[in-house]
């Protein structure tokens, strides 16, 4: 299966490798301020009704059912370079809706705000604290499920707080980033005053609309968007458009963020050799001792599944405990692939829901 590329602003020091000393930085600078800082077009909409929960400054949590004395299963999307509402693409391609269909209940999803300028000092810490509003808000106990970027925050959560997750389940996350990857090696070979110069040209923030001037990104064509939701062409007349707004519209990072991952978990790999603090104290994943589902995508561009697996060897779960799946896909099929969905999710959702009672 051939990959899809995807424009995921953690994928940025692969090109930067390409770039050298301070004059190429200015040049590449100096090409991005032409980039619109505004999404362009409308924000991509929802597939499933729902209401809004919480909404705090930096995030919002959008609740799709409700029902009490069950434990409520909160799904962390990626707070990457596209819209949190690949977690609900569309009918078929929603892990929202498979989550619902398998019985779970009281789901709800974590969307990170589009950055603003009074945003752009926001750390990892930030994100970590209001997590934890949103899970004392449900009761103090949940079922976590994190995507991509969504899914080392979690882990890093549920390493500070492991009496609060019931289960958790993993996709598509970069946990080990000693697994090697073109991304990885992209980073470690970048100067750091690369990344800084990014951050100085959004005006503290890593703009989203830029990154697209920055790879200088297309819009897909139906080939890739056919693959990526795992459709024949035939079927795709009806989503290509809502899945070509979904692409444009991009979200901004606080450059404070940004700079904290990509100095202390690419380019050091804390997380994964227990030396990252969390909100005050080490996250120390052999804490994590709550049941562990595991989804990698066997094509997966972004996150080779080495790099998720590992945390199989990282949390204290036992072994008999967790549980792993290889899906043949890509990254974004592990989210919005309709095969995917169909099987690897609904065989999680249904290991959630039994314990979940």
């Amino acid at each position: 299966m051939k990959a899809v590329p995807v424009w995921n602003p953690w994928l940025w020091p692969v090109l930067a490798a390409t770039y050298a000393g301070e004059a190429a930085l200015q040049t590449l600078s100096r090409s991005m301020t032409a980039r619109p800082t505004e999404p362009v077009g409308p924000e991509p909409a929802w597939a499933t009704p729902h209401t809004v929960r919480l909404d705090l400054p930096s995030l919002r949590v959008r609740e799709f059912s409700h029902r009490a004395g069950r434990v409520p299963t909160l799904v962390m999307a990626p707070f990457a370079l596209h819209g949190a509402a690949l977690a609900d693409f569309a009918p078929r391609h929603s892990l929202v809706e498979s989550l619902l269909g398998e019985g779970l209940t009281g789901v709800c999803v974590v969307e990170c705000k589009s950055a603003i300028p009074s945003m752009r000092f926001l750390s990892i810490d930030n994100y970590l604290a209001d997590l934890t509003v949103v899970v004392q808000d449900l009761g103090g106990l949940v079922n976590l499920i994190g995507l991509c970027q969504g899914g080392w925050l979690s882990l890093m959560f549920a390493a500070r707080f492991p009496q609060m997750i019931r289960s958790m389940a993993l996709a598509g996350s970069p946990i080990d980033l000693s697994a090697p990857s073109a991304m990885v090696a992209g980073t470690r070979a970048t100067a750091p005053e690369f990344f800084e110069g990014l951050v100085r040209s959004g005006d503290g923030l890593i703009l989203g609309q830029r990154a697209l001037d920055l790879w200088g990104v297309v819009s897909p064509d139906p080939a890739a968007a056919s693959e990526v939701l795992q459709v024949g062409q035939n079927a795709l007349e009806d989503l290509f458009e809502r899945y070509r707004q979904w692409h444009q519209w991009t979200v901004n990072l606080p450059g404070s963020f940004y700079l904290e991952v990509v100095e202390h978990l690419f380019r050091r790999n804390e997380l994964a050799r227990g030396e990252f603090r969390a909100l005050g104290q080490v996250a120390d994943l052999s804490s994590v001792k709550a049941p562990l589902f595991l989804l990698a995508g066997a094509h997966d561009e972004v996150t080779p599944p080495a790099q998720l697996l590992a945390a199989r060897r990282l949390v204290g779960t036992p072994a008999r405990r967790i549980r792993t799946a290889v899906a043949p896909c890509g990254h974004l099929s592990l989210f919005m692939g309709q095969r995917t969905l169909r099987r690897e999710w609904r065989q999680i959702a249904g290991g959630m829901r039994s314990l979940s009672q």
